[in-house]
């Protein structure tokens, strides 16, 4: 099975951030990412983008891309926005599926709507339809997710923020997993294991850190400075 994740718009391009500036771009590619990485493990999946960061992809290659691959599903991600660019009243997550209105988008968009609302607290905006392109011109399942308003000032702060990310991204690989009924590779699941960190030294001389951690590195560790 193959699941196209398609993290809306690029670093360039022109009005798509928020107002004090965040680029609608991180918060898109960061919850791919996450989905991608919640999904890993799962038998007989695959997963692939469309985006990348060098540029914004036209539509019609994203879309073009899905059909070539011959993706199942088609889940394009974003963060939503309101007004002329400047703080918005407008709040809340809402999912698109096509006009026509297609019987396994909906079920699907509906699961993730369900489990963003849940899992975030946002103001649920339901499940909506629109003729958006990459619903339009895939010939697959597509669902576009809008994970808050950039506009917003309370959620533009959310959109920022780690947790609110993975949570946006537990909650999609989530509800592909349930829709699509996958399961976790057994190989996969027994290799999981608890990894438990060690700590050398605090200074408040950079150059004492550096000096330990070429020491620790000549002896075959791994190590990395953090401030």
């Amino acid at each position: 099975m193959k699941i196209v994740l398609d993290a809306g718009h690029g670093y360039s391009t022109l009005g798509k951030r928020t107002p004090d500036g965040m680029k609608e771009y991180e918060f898109n590619r960061a919850v791919a990412l996450y989905v991608r990485d919640f999904l890993s493990g799962y038998t007989n999946l695959e997963v692939l983008f469309t985006h990348n960061d060098e540029q914004d992809v036209p539509l019609e290659v994203r879309t073009a891309k899905a059909n070539e691959l011959g993706a199942d599903c088609f889940l394009s991600i974003h963060a939503n926005a309101a007004g002329n660019g400047g703080w918005h009243e407008a709040e809340g997550i809402e999912t698109f599926i096509h006009s026509s209105k297609p019987r396994d988008a909906q079920i699907l968009a509906a699961e993730i709507q369900e489990k963003l609302i849940t899992a975030t607290g946002r103001k649920n905006r339901g499940v909506k339809t629109a003729n958006f392109h990459v619903l339009r011109e895939t010939r697959m399942t597509a669902v576009l997710v809008e994970c808050g308003f950039m506009t917003h000032k309370i959620e533009s702060r959310l959109l920022k923020k780690e947790d609110y990310r993975t949570q946006c991204a537990q909650s999609i690989a989530q509800s592909i997993v349930s829709h699509y009924g996958l399961t976790k590779n057994r190989q996969a699941a027994t290799q999981k294991q608890k990894l438990y960190k060690v700590q050398v030294g605090a200074f408040s001389s950079k150059h004492r850190a550096e000096q330990l951690a070429s020491e620790l590195q000549r002896l075959g560790y791994d190590t990395f400075i953090v401030q």
